[in-house]
């Protein structure tokens, strides 16, 4: 693995999101100086909050998976997550309503998720799932070491013998066909693969591979935390302090000073601050700006679709809502093909609700609730402009309610006492390329060691980390590629052997 050459006693992180904290944290324990800089007030990054009339919105990702890379964070600087943040176990993991009218209980135990299936689909779908989730198990076991959680210096790091594992496996197949060599029935092919759209691609399209995010969800199990999802970086950071960190918030990173290939210090709106290193977690673009760089690639980057998100809150719930419900419309391909190709509005969407409160009702007011509605929606490249969405997004904000009331959650407008809308316009003024928060998507030529890489060529002391580099989108990988930018500056090892979660491991209450 190559590492950063020379002196590396004092890293500065920019960016207190996910990644720059376990960044941050990992260095903390290999003994570096860290100096965290970030423009908000608070910790977080994509994991934001926002706060209206009482209620408390997070602002960024809802779903929390692989909660030990977590405890993994906090472990580098000897604390317990136990002891900064409580984890609680959804059950069920999501509610999956169908546009027939049907619903399923998404189960991460494997007994309570068999009996399920075959209530809703019959026992031959039933004894699919058991050989689907065999299929899962062994696709992580081979992945999550050798494929994710890694730092490439080459394509030919893939030169393993866990690559041929893989392809016997079907890794390399596409997605929602190899599911349906276990599970027939279209609904259940949904359940077990609408994940690929974290990844940014159709799962008609993506790799079979990327079934590992459905093990995520569905078998190693869904989690909120106590207070919030802003409450992980919140500990993260508490945790990064205590450890020596200096904390710098509500600065912004003007520029960088450099002397040859080598940063020298990290410059704000308000000091300048020598480094030995430096970690840079902005999207790729800022980034990219900052180094005065761009890596030469074949082709243009191409960005994930975006999202819509409806916050609100209400003064009234739903009983058919769980903590997480996807309501999947009659369409399917057409969906997909609209967000990835056409660039227009799904026709008929098909919509994540979030339901915090369900959980933790301290997120609202006494007797109210918090409602979270996800419409993935094309980025601003191949869809409407950040321009358009000025007047679009109220007029997509009001048939997104039509269509909650035709699902049968009645009188939902009319129980908002307070909203908060999101459109690529909002991700756009944040600084995310293409107006979304999903970076750059996963196809087979940004993935792995095709991706963006964390070192920067010509500069011999900047790393990357964030889910536009190594390894990727989402929660649990933002952590690893927070892991894996410290191990290029430390020395020490970035991968770990394939840990099998077990669901429900963490300690809490279920929802």
């Amino acid at each position: 693995m190559k590492t950063v050459t020379g002196r590396t006693d004092h890293v500065v992180v920019v960016g207190a999101g996910l990644a720059g904290l376990s960044a941050a944290l990992h260095l903390l324990g290999a003994g570096r100086r860290v100096t965290l800089v970030e423009r908000d007030p608070l910790p977080g990054g994509r994991t934001g909050r926002a706060e209206r009339d009482g209620h408390l919105f997070d602002t960024g990702p809802t779903v929390l998976t692989m909660p030990h890379l977590l405890e993994e964070a906090f472990a580098a600087v000897g604390r317990n997550m136990s002891d900064l943040l409580t984890l609680h176990p959804l059950h069920p993991a999501y509610r999956a309503r169908f546009a027939d009218g049907s619903s399923l209980d998404v189960h991460t135990d494997a007994q309570a998720m068999e009996a399920e299936i075959e209530r809703f689909a019959g026992s031959r779908e039933a004894a699919g799932y058991r050989r689907l989730r065999q299929w899962l198990h062994s696709l992580y076991r081979v992945q999550m070491g050798r494929f994710i959680e890694t730092n490439f210096d080459s394509p030919f790091s893939l030169l393993h013998p866990d690559l041929a594992r893989l392809a016997a496996l079907g890794g390399f197949g596409r997605l929602q066909p190899k599911i349906g060599q276990f599970v027939k029935d279209e609904r259940l092919q949904r359940v077990f693969s609408f994940q690929a759209l974290y990844a940014g691609v159709p799962p008609a399209r993506a790799l079979a591979a990327y079934a590992v995010i459905a093990y995520m969800d569905t078998i190693a199990g869904v989690y909120f935390p106590e207070g919030g999802m802003h409450a992980v970086p919140a500990a993260l950071s508490r945790a990064a302090a205590e450890a020596g960190a200096t904390l710098l918030h509500g600065q912004t990173v003007t520029r960088l000073e450099r002397a040859g290939d080598r940063i020298t210090a990290v410059v704000t709106d308000r000091q300048r601050i020598p480094c030995d290193a430096v970690v840079l977690t902005p999207d790729l673009p800022a980034a990219y700006r900052l180094l005065g760089a761009r890596p030469r690639r074949p082709l243009a980057l191409r960005h994930a679709p975006s999202a819509v998100v409806l916050h609100a809150g209400t003064d009234r719930t739903w009983p058919g809502l769980a903590h997480h419900t996807l309501s999947f419309g009659a369409a399917w391909k057409t969906t997909f093909r609209e967000l990835t190709r056409t660039g227009s509005l799904m026709s008929d969407p098909s919509l994540l609700i979030t339901r915090p409160t369900a959980t933790d009702p301290s997120l609202a007011p006494p007797g109210k609730h918090t409602h979270y509605v996800l419409a993935p929606c094309p980025n601003t490249t191949v869809g409407p402009t950040a321009a358009t969405w000025k007047d679009l997004g109220p007029r997509y904000r009001d048939s997104l309610l039509r269509e909650l009331e035709r699902r049968g959650i009645t009188g939902f407008e009319a129980a908002i006492d307070t909203e908060l809308l999101v459109t690529p316009a909002d991700w756009i003024a944040q600084g995310h390329a293409a107006g979304t928060p999903f970076s750059v998507a996963h196809t087979f030529p940004q993935t792995g060691p095709f991706r963006p890489r964390n070192l920067v060529r010509g500069t011999a002391n900047a790393v990357l980390a964030g889910c536009g580099t190594t390894p990727g989108v989402g929660v649990p990988t933002v952590l690893v590629s927070g892991r894996l930018a410290a191990a290029r500056i430390t020395g020490l090892p970035g991968a770990r052997p394939p840990r099998v979660p077990l669901p429900g491991a963490v300690k809490g209450s279920s929802a």
